[in-house]
């Protein structure tokens, strides 16, 4: 039996073990990751924690909508073996509880019926040197061979890391959006789950890429590029070294995109494509 429960009803105990056991387990289900991005959020559970759905809710016209937080790409159903049934029972009970605007779940929850999709890329743990000779593109192997004479440094997340951030980070169009990202990485650097890796040239930082980092897998919160410098392929000499230095242990999530170009270049470096459902109302967006 399925069931919701707030916040304050559930046994976290009970929901970290059945995350932790669990065939699709991610980074964003975390209580902690989700008590810093959404706030305001519940759990779908079936009988005694043997299944769990976090759902975020989000208030739009006085009506609390379910929606996915801001840096949140994946949630969904969380199991130790992932079964379409259960998965389209959450989906029914959520759609029949709550007004939904929209959910995206995680590339490990299949579904019986067709579901929308959206592109995800996933580089496995792998041996580098066969990696970049086999799975390259040949136009990245060249781009990145161009860009050899730059620097990769690991820096400190300091005040003038957070103002080539706030600079250069596409895709944030409010200022409360930068805020939150700006407390979000304040976060992970608190908890140790920060990582800015940086591409120099002539002791000039000209990109920049924000990782989270978790015992298994690196990925990409953002790819930053000082537009001045966009010339010397920083983008593509940076996650060559990122791969060099840690796929031998991690993964390597790029964290989307439906985008071509972007698609396209996480492609070269030879990333898996992961696909996962969401759902959506398109009435509702429209007069978001």
């Amino acid at each position: 039996m399925i069931r919701r429960l707030k916040y304050h009803e559930i046994d976290f105990n009970k929901y970290d073990e059945c995350l932790e056991n669990s065939e699709q387990k991610n980074w964003y289900a975390r209580r902690e990751v989700l008590d810093q991005l959404s706030g305001n959020w519940h759990i779908l559970v079936e009988d005694d924690y043997r299944a769990v759905m976090p759902i975020h809710l989000k208030k739009k016209m006085g009506i609390n909508f379910v929606h996915m937080p801001l840096f949140c790409q994946q949630l969904g159903i969380f199991s130790e073996t992932d079964d379409p049934e259960t998965n389209e029972a959450f989906l029914h009970f959520m759609k029949k509880k709550y007004k939904v605007f929209l959910y995206s779940f995680n590339d490990g929850n299949r579904f019986g019926g067709e579901m929308e999709k959206r592109k995800n890329y996933v580089i496995p743990v792998s041996d580098y040197t066969i990696l970049r000779r086999k799975k390259y593109f040949k136009g990245r192997k060249s781009t990145v061979k161009m860009a050899q004479h730059l620097q990769y440094r690991e820096i400190d997340f300091n005040a003038d890391a957070l103002e080539f951030i706030k600079g250069n980070f596409k895709g944030l169009t409010k200022d409360a959006e930068w805020q939150q990202l700006k407390n979000y990485l304040f976060f992970l650097s608190a908890s140790h789950h920060l990582k800015l890796c940086g591409a120099f040239s002539e002791n000039i930082l000209i990109n920049l890429a924000l990782l989270i980092t978790d015992r298994e897998q690196l990925s990409l919160l953002g790819l930053m590029n000082n537009k001045h410098h966009k010339h010397e392929n920083g983008s593509s000499f940076l996650i060559d070294r990122i791969l060099q230095q840690y796929i031998g242990q991690q993964s390597f999530n790029f964290m989307g995109s439906n985008i071509r170009g972007i698609e396209v270049f996480f492609k070269s470096f030879g990333a898996e494509l992961r696909e996962y459902s969401f759902v959506e109302n398109k009435f509702l967006k429209r007069f978001s």
